[in-house]
């Protein structure tokens, strides 16, 4: 063993980003406010590459994690692209005069669809302004009393037979409101009823034979009546739809003559004509009756039954739509069916369809959000349907429509649309693995990097981005001290010394709150005091838990020494994930040994409270215990091994280098330091691999040690590999400056055991033992003589 304490441990300057002064100056320097996405060139490759495929297939599919700004740069991407783009036609639907079921569909021009419909409704009240004042024509009139003039003469005709016949006989004949009645003469003169009544039965039953006889005539003279009146029905309603139509005749050629280029305008005006002609000769009087309520609905029937439809409207010179759904259920990217209500029942038509994300991103781009559209299963297969297909069809039959009498099915209209997917990477590989069809339709994947270059054009972009947004909040200097606290904090995102993190979200989010600081102050210019106030404002706020578990430790509730020795105990090192609030804490690990062949016993396991990957970490142990110790004899022995005080779900494999040597100090009796803490976990030739949430861990037994007084013996054991990830605070780094604190690296767990006991592990000889006195050989030692107890028990029995 070649090390010392001092060549294992870490000086204050690698314990955090080295930053280049003559790059945050020239950053500082800079007046562009331009503001520019920073990094994630490849991800900026594969949007170009996709927009420019303008072929079936290739949509996109944006894999990555929240807040790495995939939505920022998948928009303005498009939005550029989209400027550059055609504006798309518009849809619209129209009745079916032939099936009123099934709505049609019309192509315009972008913007023409709300002149159409602007024409359409002024037709509509210029139809309601001339009827049934048009009826006032003297033409007309006139023609409407000869028709009248012709039926009468006809009537009276018949009446004045009869009355000659009557007359012949004695009897008169009166006419009154469509009544014919007859009465006898005497003497020239009608009897009434009193004189009729005075004459005798013989000449009461003569005129009572006499007036049957004359009105079987009379119904003999108007049995065609009932035609004569159906004539003059006809005929005036022939009259009325001549004059309609005749009315119509300029409204239609100014219209017709606008749209003579349009041949889907014209066919619809053509097939519109003969039933608004319809409508009007059913619903319009021939006098004018001023009532208001009944004008406006009569208006709103006339609109509902011919005006167009407009799904979306485009403006000539607005480019391709760019459209984002958050919500991707089946009505709002396939647009939906309204219904209303009627006598207690339910109808629609065609301007109660109303359009969806699809209809709106229609020529142009859709973005979507994965993880809310896939769990969708029936919205994902009528996607996919609609990609294969090019058209978009609003299903109505299906169970997204509302059963009713009236069911409306509207003509597919075809789809042009690019989608854009924004989802988690676990998604991508599992929809992959899943849905065979997925790659057919989402060729391209742009894939977001957690992490950002250190370089001087990403510190300018961050500068440009973070005085724009100063600037929204009423600052516009940004210190150099601010700016380097910034990165400090985006280089803790990223946990490496030469990586930003590409979460700049949070970086902003961070700036927001520093300039609430900075403007509480009356300061103009933001500094590294404002960040930090904001950064001890955050954890104030969202550090009750983490200052809890330091409390009981304080307390003595949870048992974790930070001196002195033990045998079989070491403090390891947790990251807690409560929340949006990540803190460190230590954790006491325990080991016993005793004569037994049970092997290790992974305690947490046996109780189901450690997961798989801790699990595993622990069977590691019996790989390396046999492949070094026990070469020339079974690995026998009984060991259990616990993490104290831990009452929920275990994982990750962090905490078995602190495991490793907790099992040895038990084996061996040797005392570990309890001012040390570690993490790291071991392969099975005991090397120490990187672990996660290093600079946590660090900094939650430091804040313990703080708390009960630093000795300058207490440190934190951690793998070499994770040196690169150490952003640690500036109290760390001065401590650590002082020599009150110390962080030290191993490579493997000879270090480790070195560091925790003090004594020289010693290396492997080429006869396969160990130099006395070391470590190792005491652990060689101790293993034999628990094989041969308990191979000796066995030979004995």
């Amino acid at each position: 063993m070649t090390q010392t304490l001092d060549t294992l441990a870490l000086a204050p300057h690698q314990l955090a980003p080295q930053l280049r002064n003559d790059w945050l100056k020239h950053s500082i320097l800079q007046t562009e406010l331009t503001p520019a996405f920073i990094g994630q060139e490849r991800a900026k490759a594969a949007l170009q590459f996709a927009i420019g495929m303008d072929m079936p297939g290739y949509n996109l599919y944006v894999m990555g994690e929240p807040a790495l700004g995939r939505f920022t740069l998948v928009q303005d991407i498009l939005q550029h692209a989209a400027a550059e783009k055609a504006t798309p036609d518009e849809w619209c639907y129209l009745r079916n005069f032939d099936d009123e079921r099934m709505p049609t569909t019309l192509r315009l021009l972008p913007g023409e669809g709300r002149t159409l419909v602007k024409r359409i409704e002024d037709l509509v009240d210029e139809v309601l302004d001339t009827f049934p004042a048009a009826f006032d024509n003297p033409g007309y009139q006139r023609q409407k009393k000869a028709i009248q003039r012709t039926f009468d003469q006809r009537y009276e005709a018949a009446l004045e037979a009869v009355e000659q016949k009557a007359l012949e006989k004695k009897v008169v004949l009166y006419e009154d409101g469509g009544t014919v009645t007859f009465a006898p003469l005497i003497d020239g003169k009608p009897l009434d009823d009193s004189e009729f009544n005075k004459l005798s039965d013989e000449e009461r039953q003569y005129f009572y034979d006499l007036v049957g006889e004359l009105e079987t005539i009379l119904n003999e003279q108007l049995i065609e009546l009932p035609q004569w009146k159906r004539d003059v029905s006809e005929q005036l309603r022939e009259l009325r739809k001549a004059t309609i139509e005749q009315v119509f005749k300029p409204l239609f050629k100014a219209l017709e003559h606008h749209y003579v280029a349009e041949l889907g305008v014209l066919r619809y005006l053509r097939d519109m004509r003969p039933h608004l002609v319809k409508l009007v000769l059913e619903l319009l009087p021939e006098e004018t009756e001023p009532e208001k309520t009944e004008e406006l609905d009569i208006r709103t029937l006339f609109i509902e039954e011919f005006v167009p439809n407009v799904l979306v409207h485009h403006a000539a010179m607005d480019g391709a739509p760019v459209v984002f759904e958050p919500l991707p259920t089946y009505g709002n990217l396939f647009g939906r069916v309204e219904y209303a209500t009627s006598g207690g029942s339910l109808y629609t038509n065609h301007r109660m369809i109303r359009p969806g994300a699809l209809h709106r991103a229609n020529g142009g781009y859709l973005i979507l959000d994965a993880d809310k559209l896939l769990p969708q299963t029936q919205v994902w297969e009528a996607l996919k349907q609609a990609l294969k297909s090019s058209e978009l069809l609003i299903d109505t039959l299906s169970e997204h429509a509302v059963t009713n009498s009236t069911i409306i099915t509207p003509k597919a209209i075809p789809l042009q649309v690019k989608v854009i997917l924004m989802g988690s990477r676990d998604l991508y590989y599992l929809i992959q693995e899943l849905d065979e069809e997925f790659n057919e339709l989402f060729r391209v994947l742009a894939d977001f990097e957690h992490y950002l270059p250190y370089q001087q054009q990403t510190l300018n972009y961050m500068v440009r981005q973070i005085r724009l947004q100063m600037r929204e909040l009423g600052l516009e200097q940004l210190s150099e001290c601010g700016f380097e606290r910034l990165l400090q904090f985006s280089f803790r995102q990223a946990e490496h010394q030469h990586k930003l993190s590409a979460r700049f979200a949070d970086v902003l989010e961070l700036v927001r709150e520093a300039c609430y600081y900075a403007t509480q102050a009356g300061s103009e210019s933001l500094t590294s005091e404002h960040v930090r106030q904001a950064l001890a404002g955050k954890q104030y706020r969202t550090g009750r838990i983490s200052e809890s578990f330091l409390e009981d430790i304080q307390q003595g509730q949870i048992l974790i020494d930070s001196d002195g020795l033990a045998v079989g105990k070491v403090n390891g090192l947790t990251v807690l994930e409560i929340g949006d609030t990540t803190f460190g804490t230590p954790a006491r690990i325990s080991a016993t040994v005793f004569a037994g062949a049970s092997g290790v016993v992974d305690i947490e396991r046996e109780v189901e409270l450690g997961k798989a990957i801790h699990s595993k970490g622990v069977l590691i142990l019996n790989g390396f215990l046999g492949a070094r110790y026990a070469r020339d004899f079974p690995l026998t022995l009984s060991a259990n091994i616990a993490m104290e005080q831990s009452y929920g779900h275990i994982d990750g494999d962090s905490a078995s280098l602190a495991e490793i040597c907790a099992l040895i100090s038990a084996i061996t009796q040797v005392p570990i330091k309890q001012s040390l803490a570690v993490t790291g976990s071991i392969n099975q030739h005991g090397e120490v691999q990187a672990i996660g949430g290093v600079n946590e861990k660090i900094e939650g037994f430091f804040r313990l040690c703080q708390l009960r007084g630093l000795t300058g013996g207490q440190g934190v054991v951690i793998p070499a590999s994770n040196q690169l990830n150490l952003v640690l605070n500036e109290e760390v780094r001065q401590a650590v400056s002082r020599g009150e604190f110390h962080i030290y690296v191993v490579k493997n767990v000879d270090e480790a055991l070195f560091l925790l006991t003090g004594i020289e592990p010693g290396e492997q000889t080429r006869r396969g033992d160990y130099p006395k006195k070391t470590l190792n050989a005491m652990v060689l030692k101790r293993l034999a003589e628990i094989a041969e107890i308990v191979n000796g028990c066995n030979d004995d029995e």
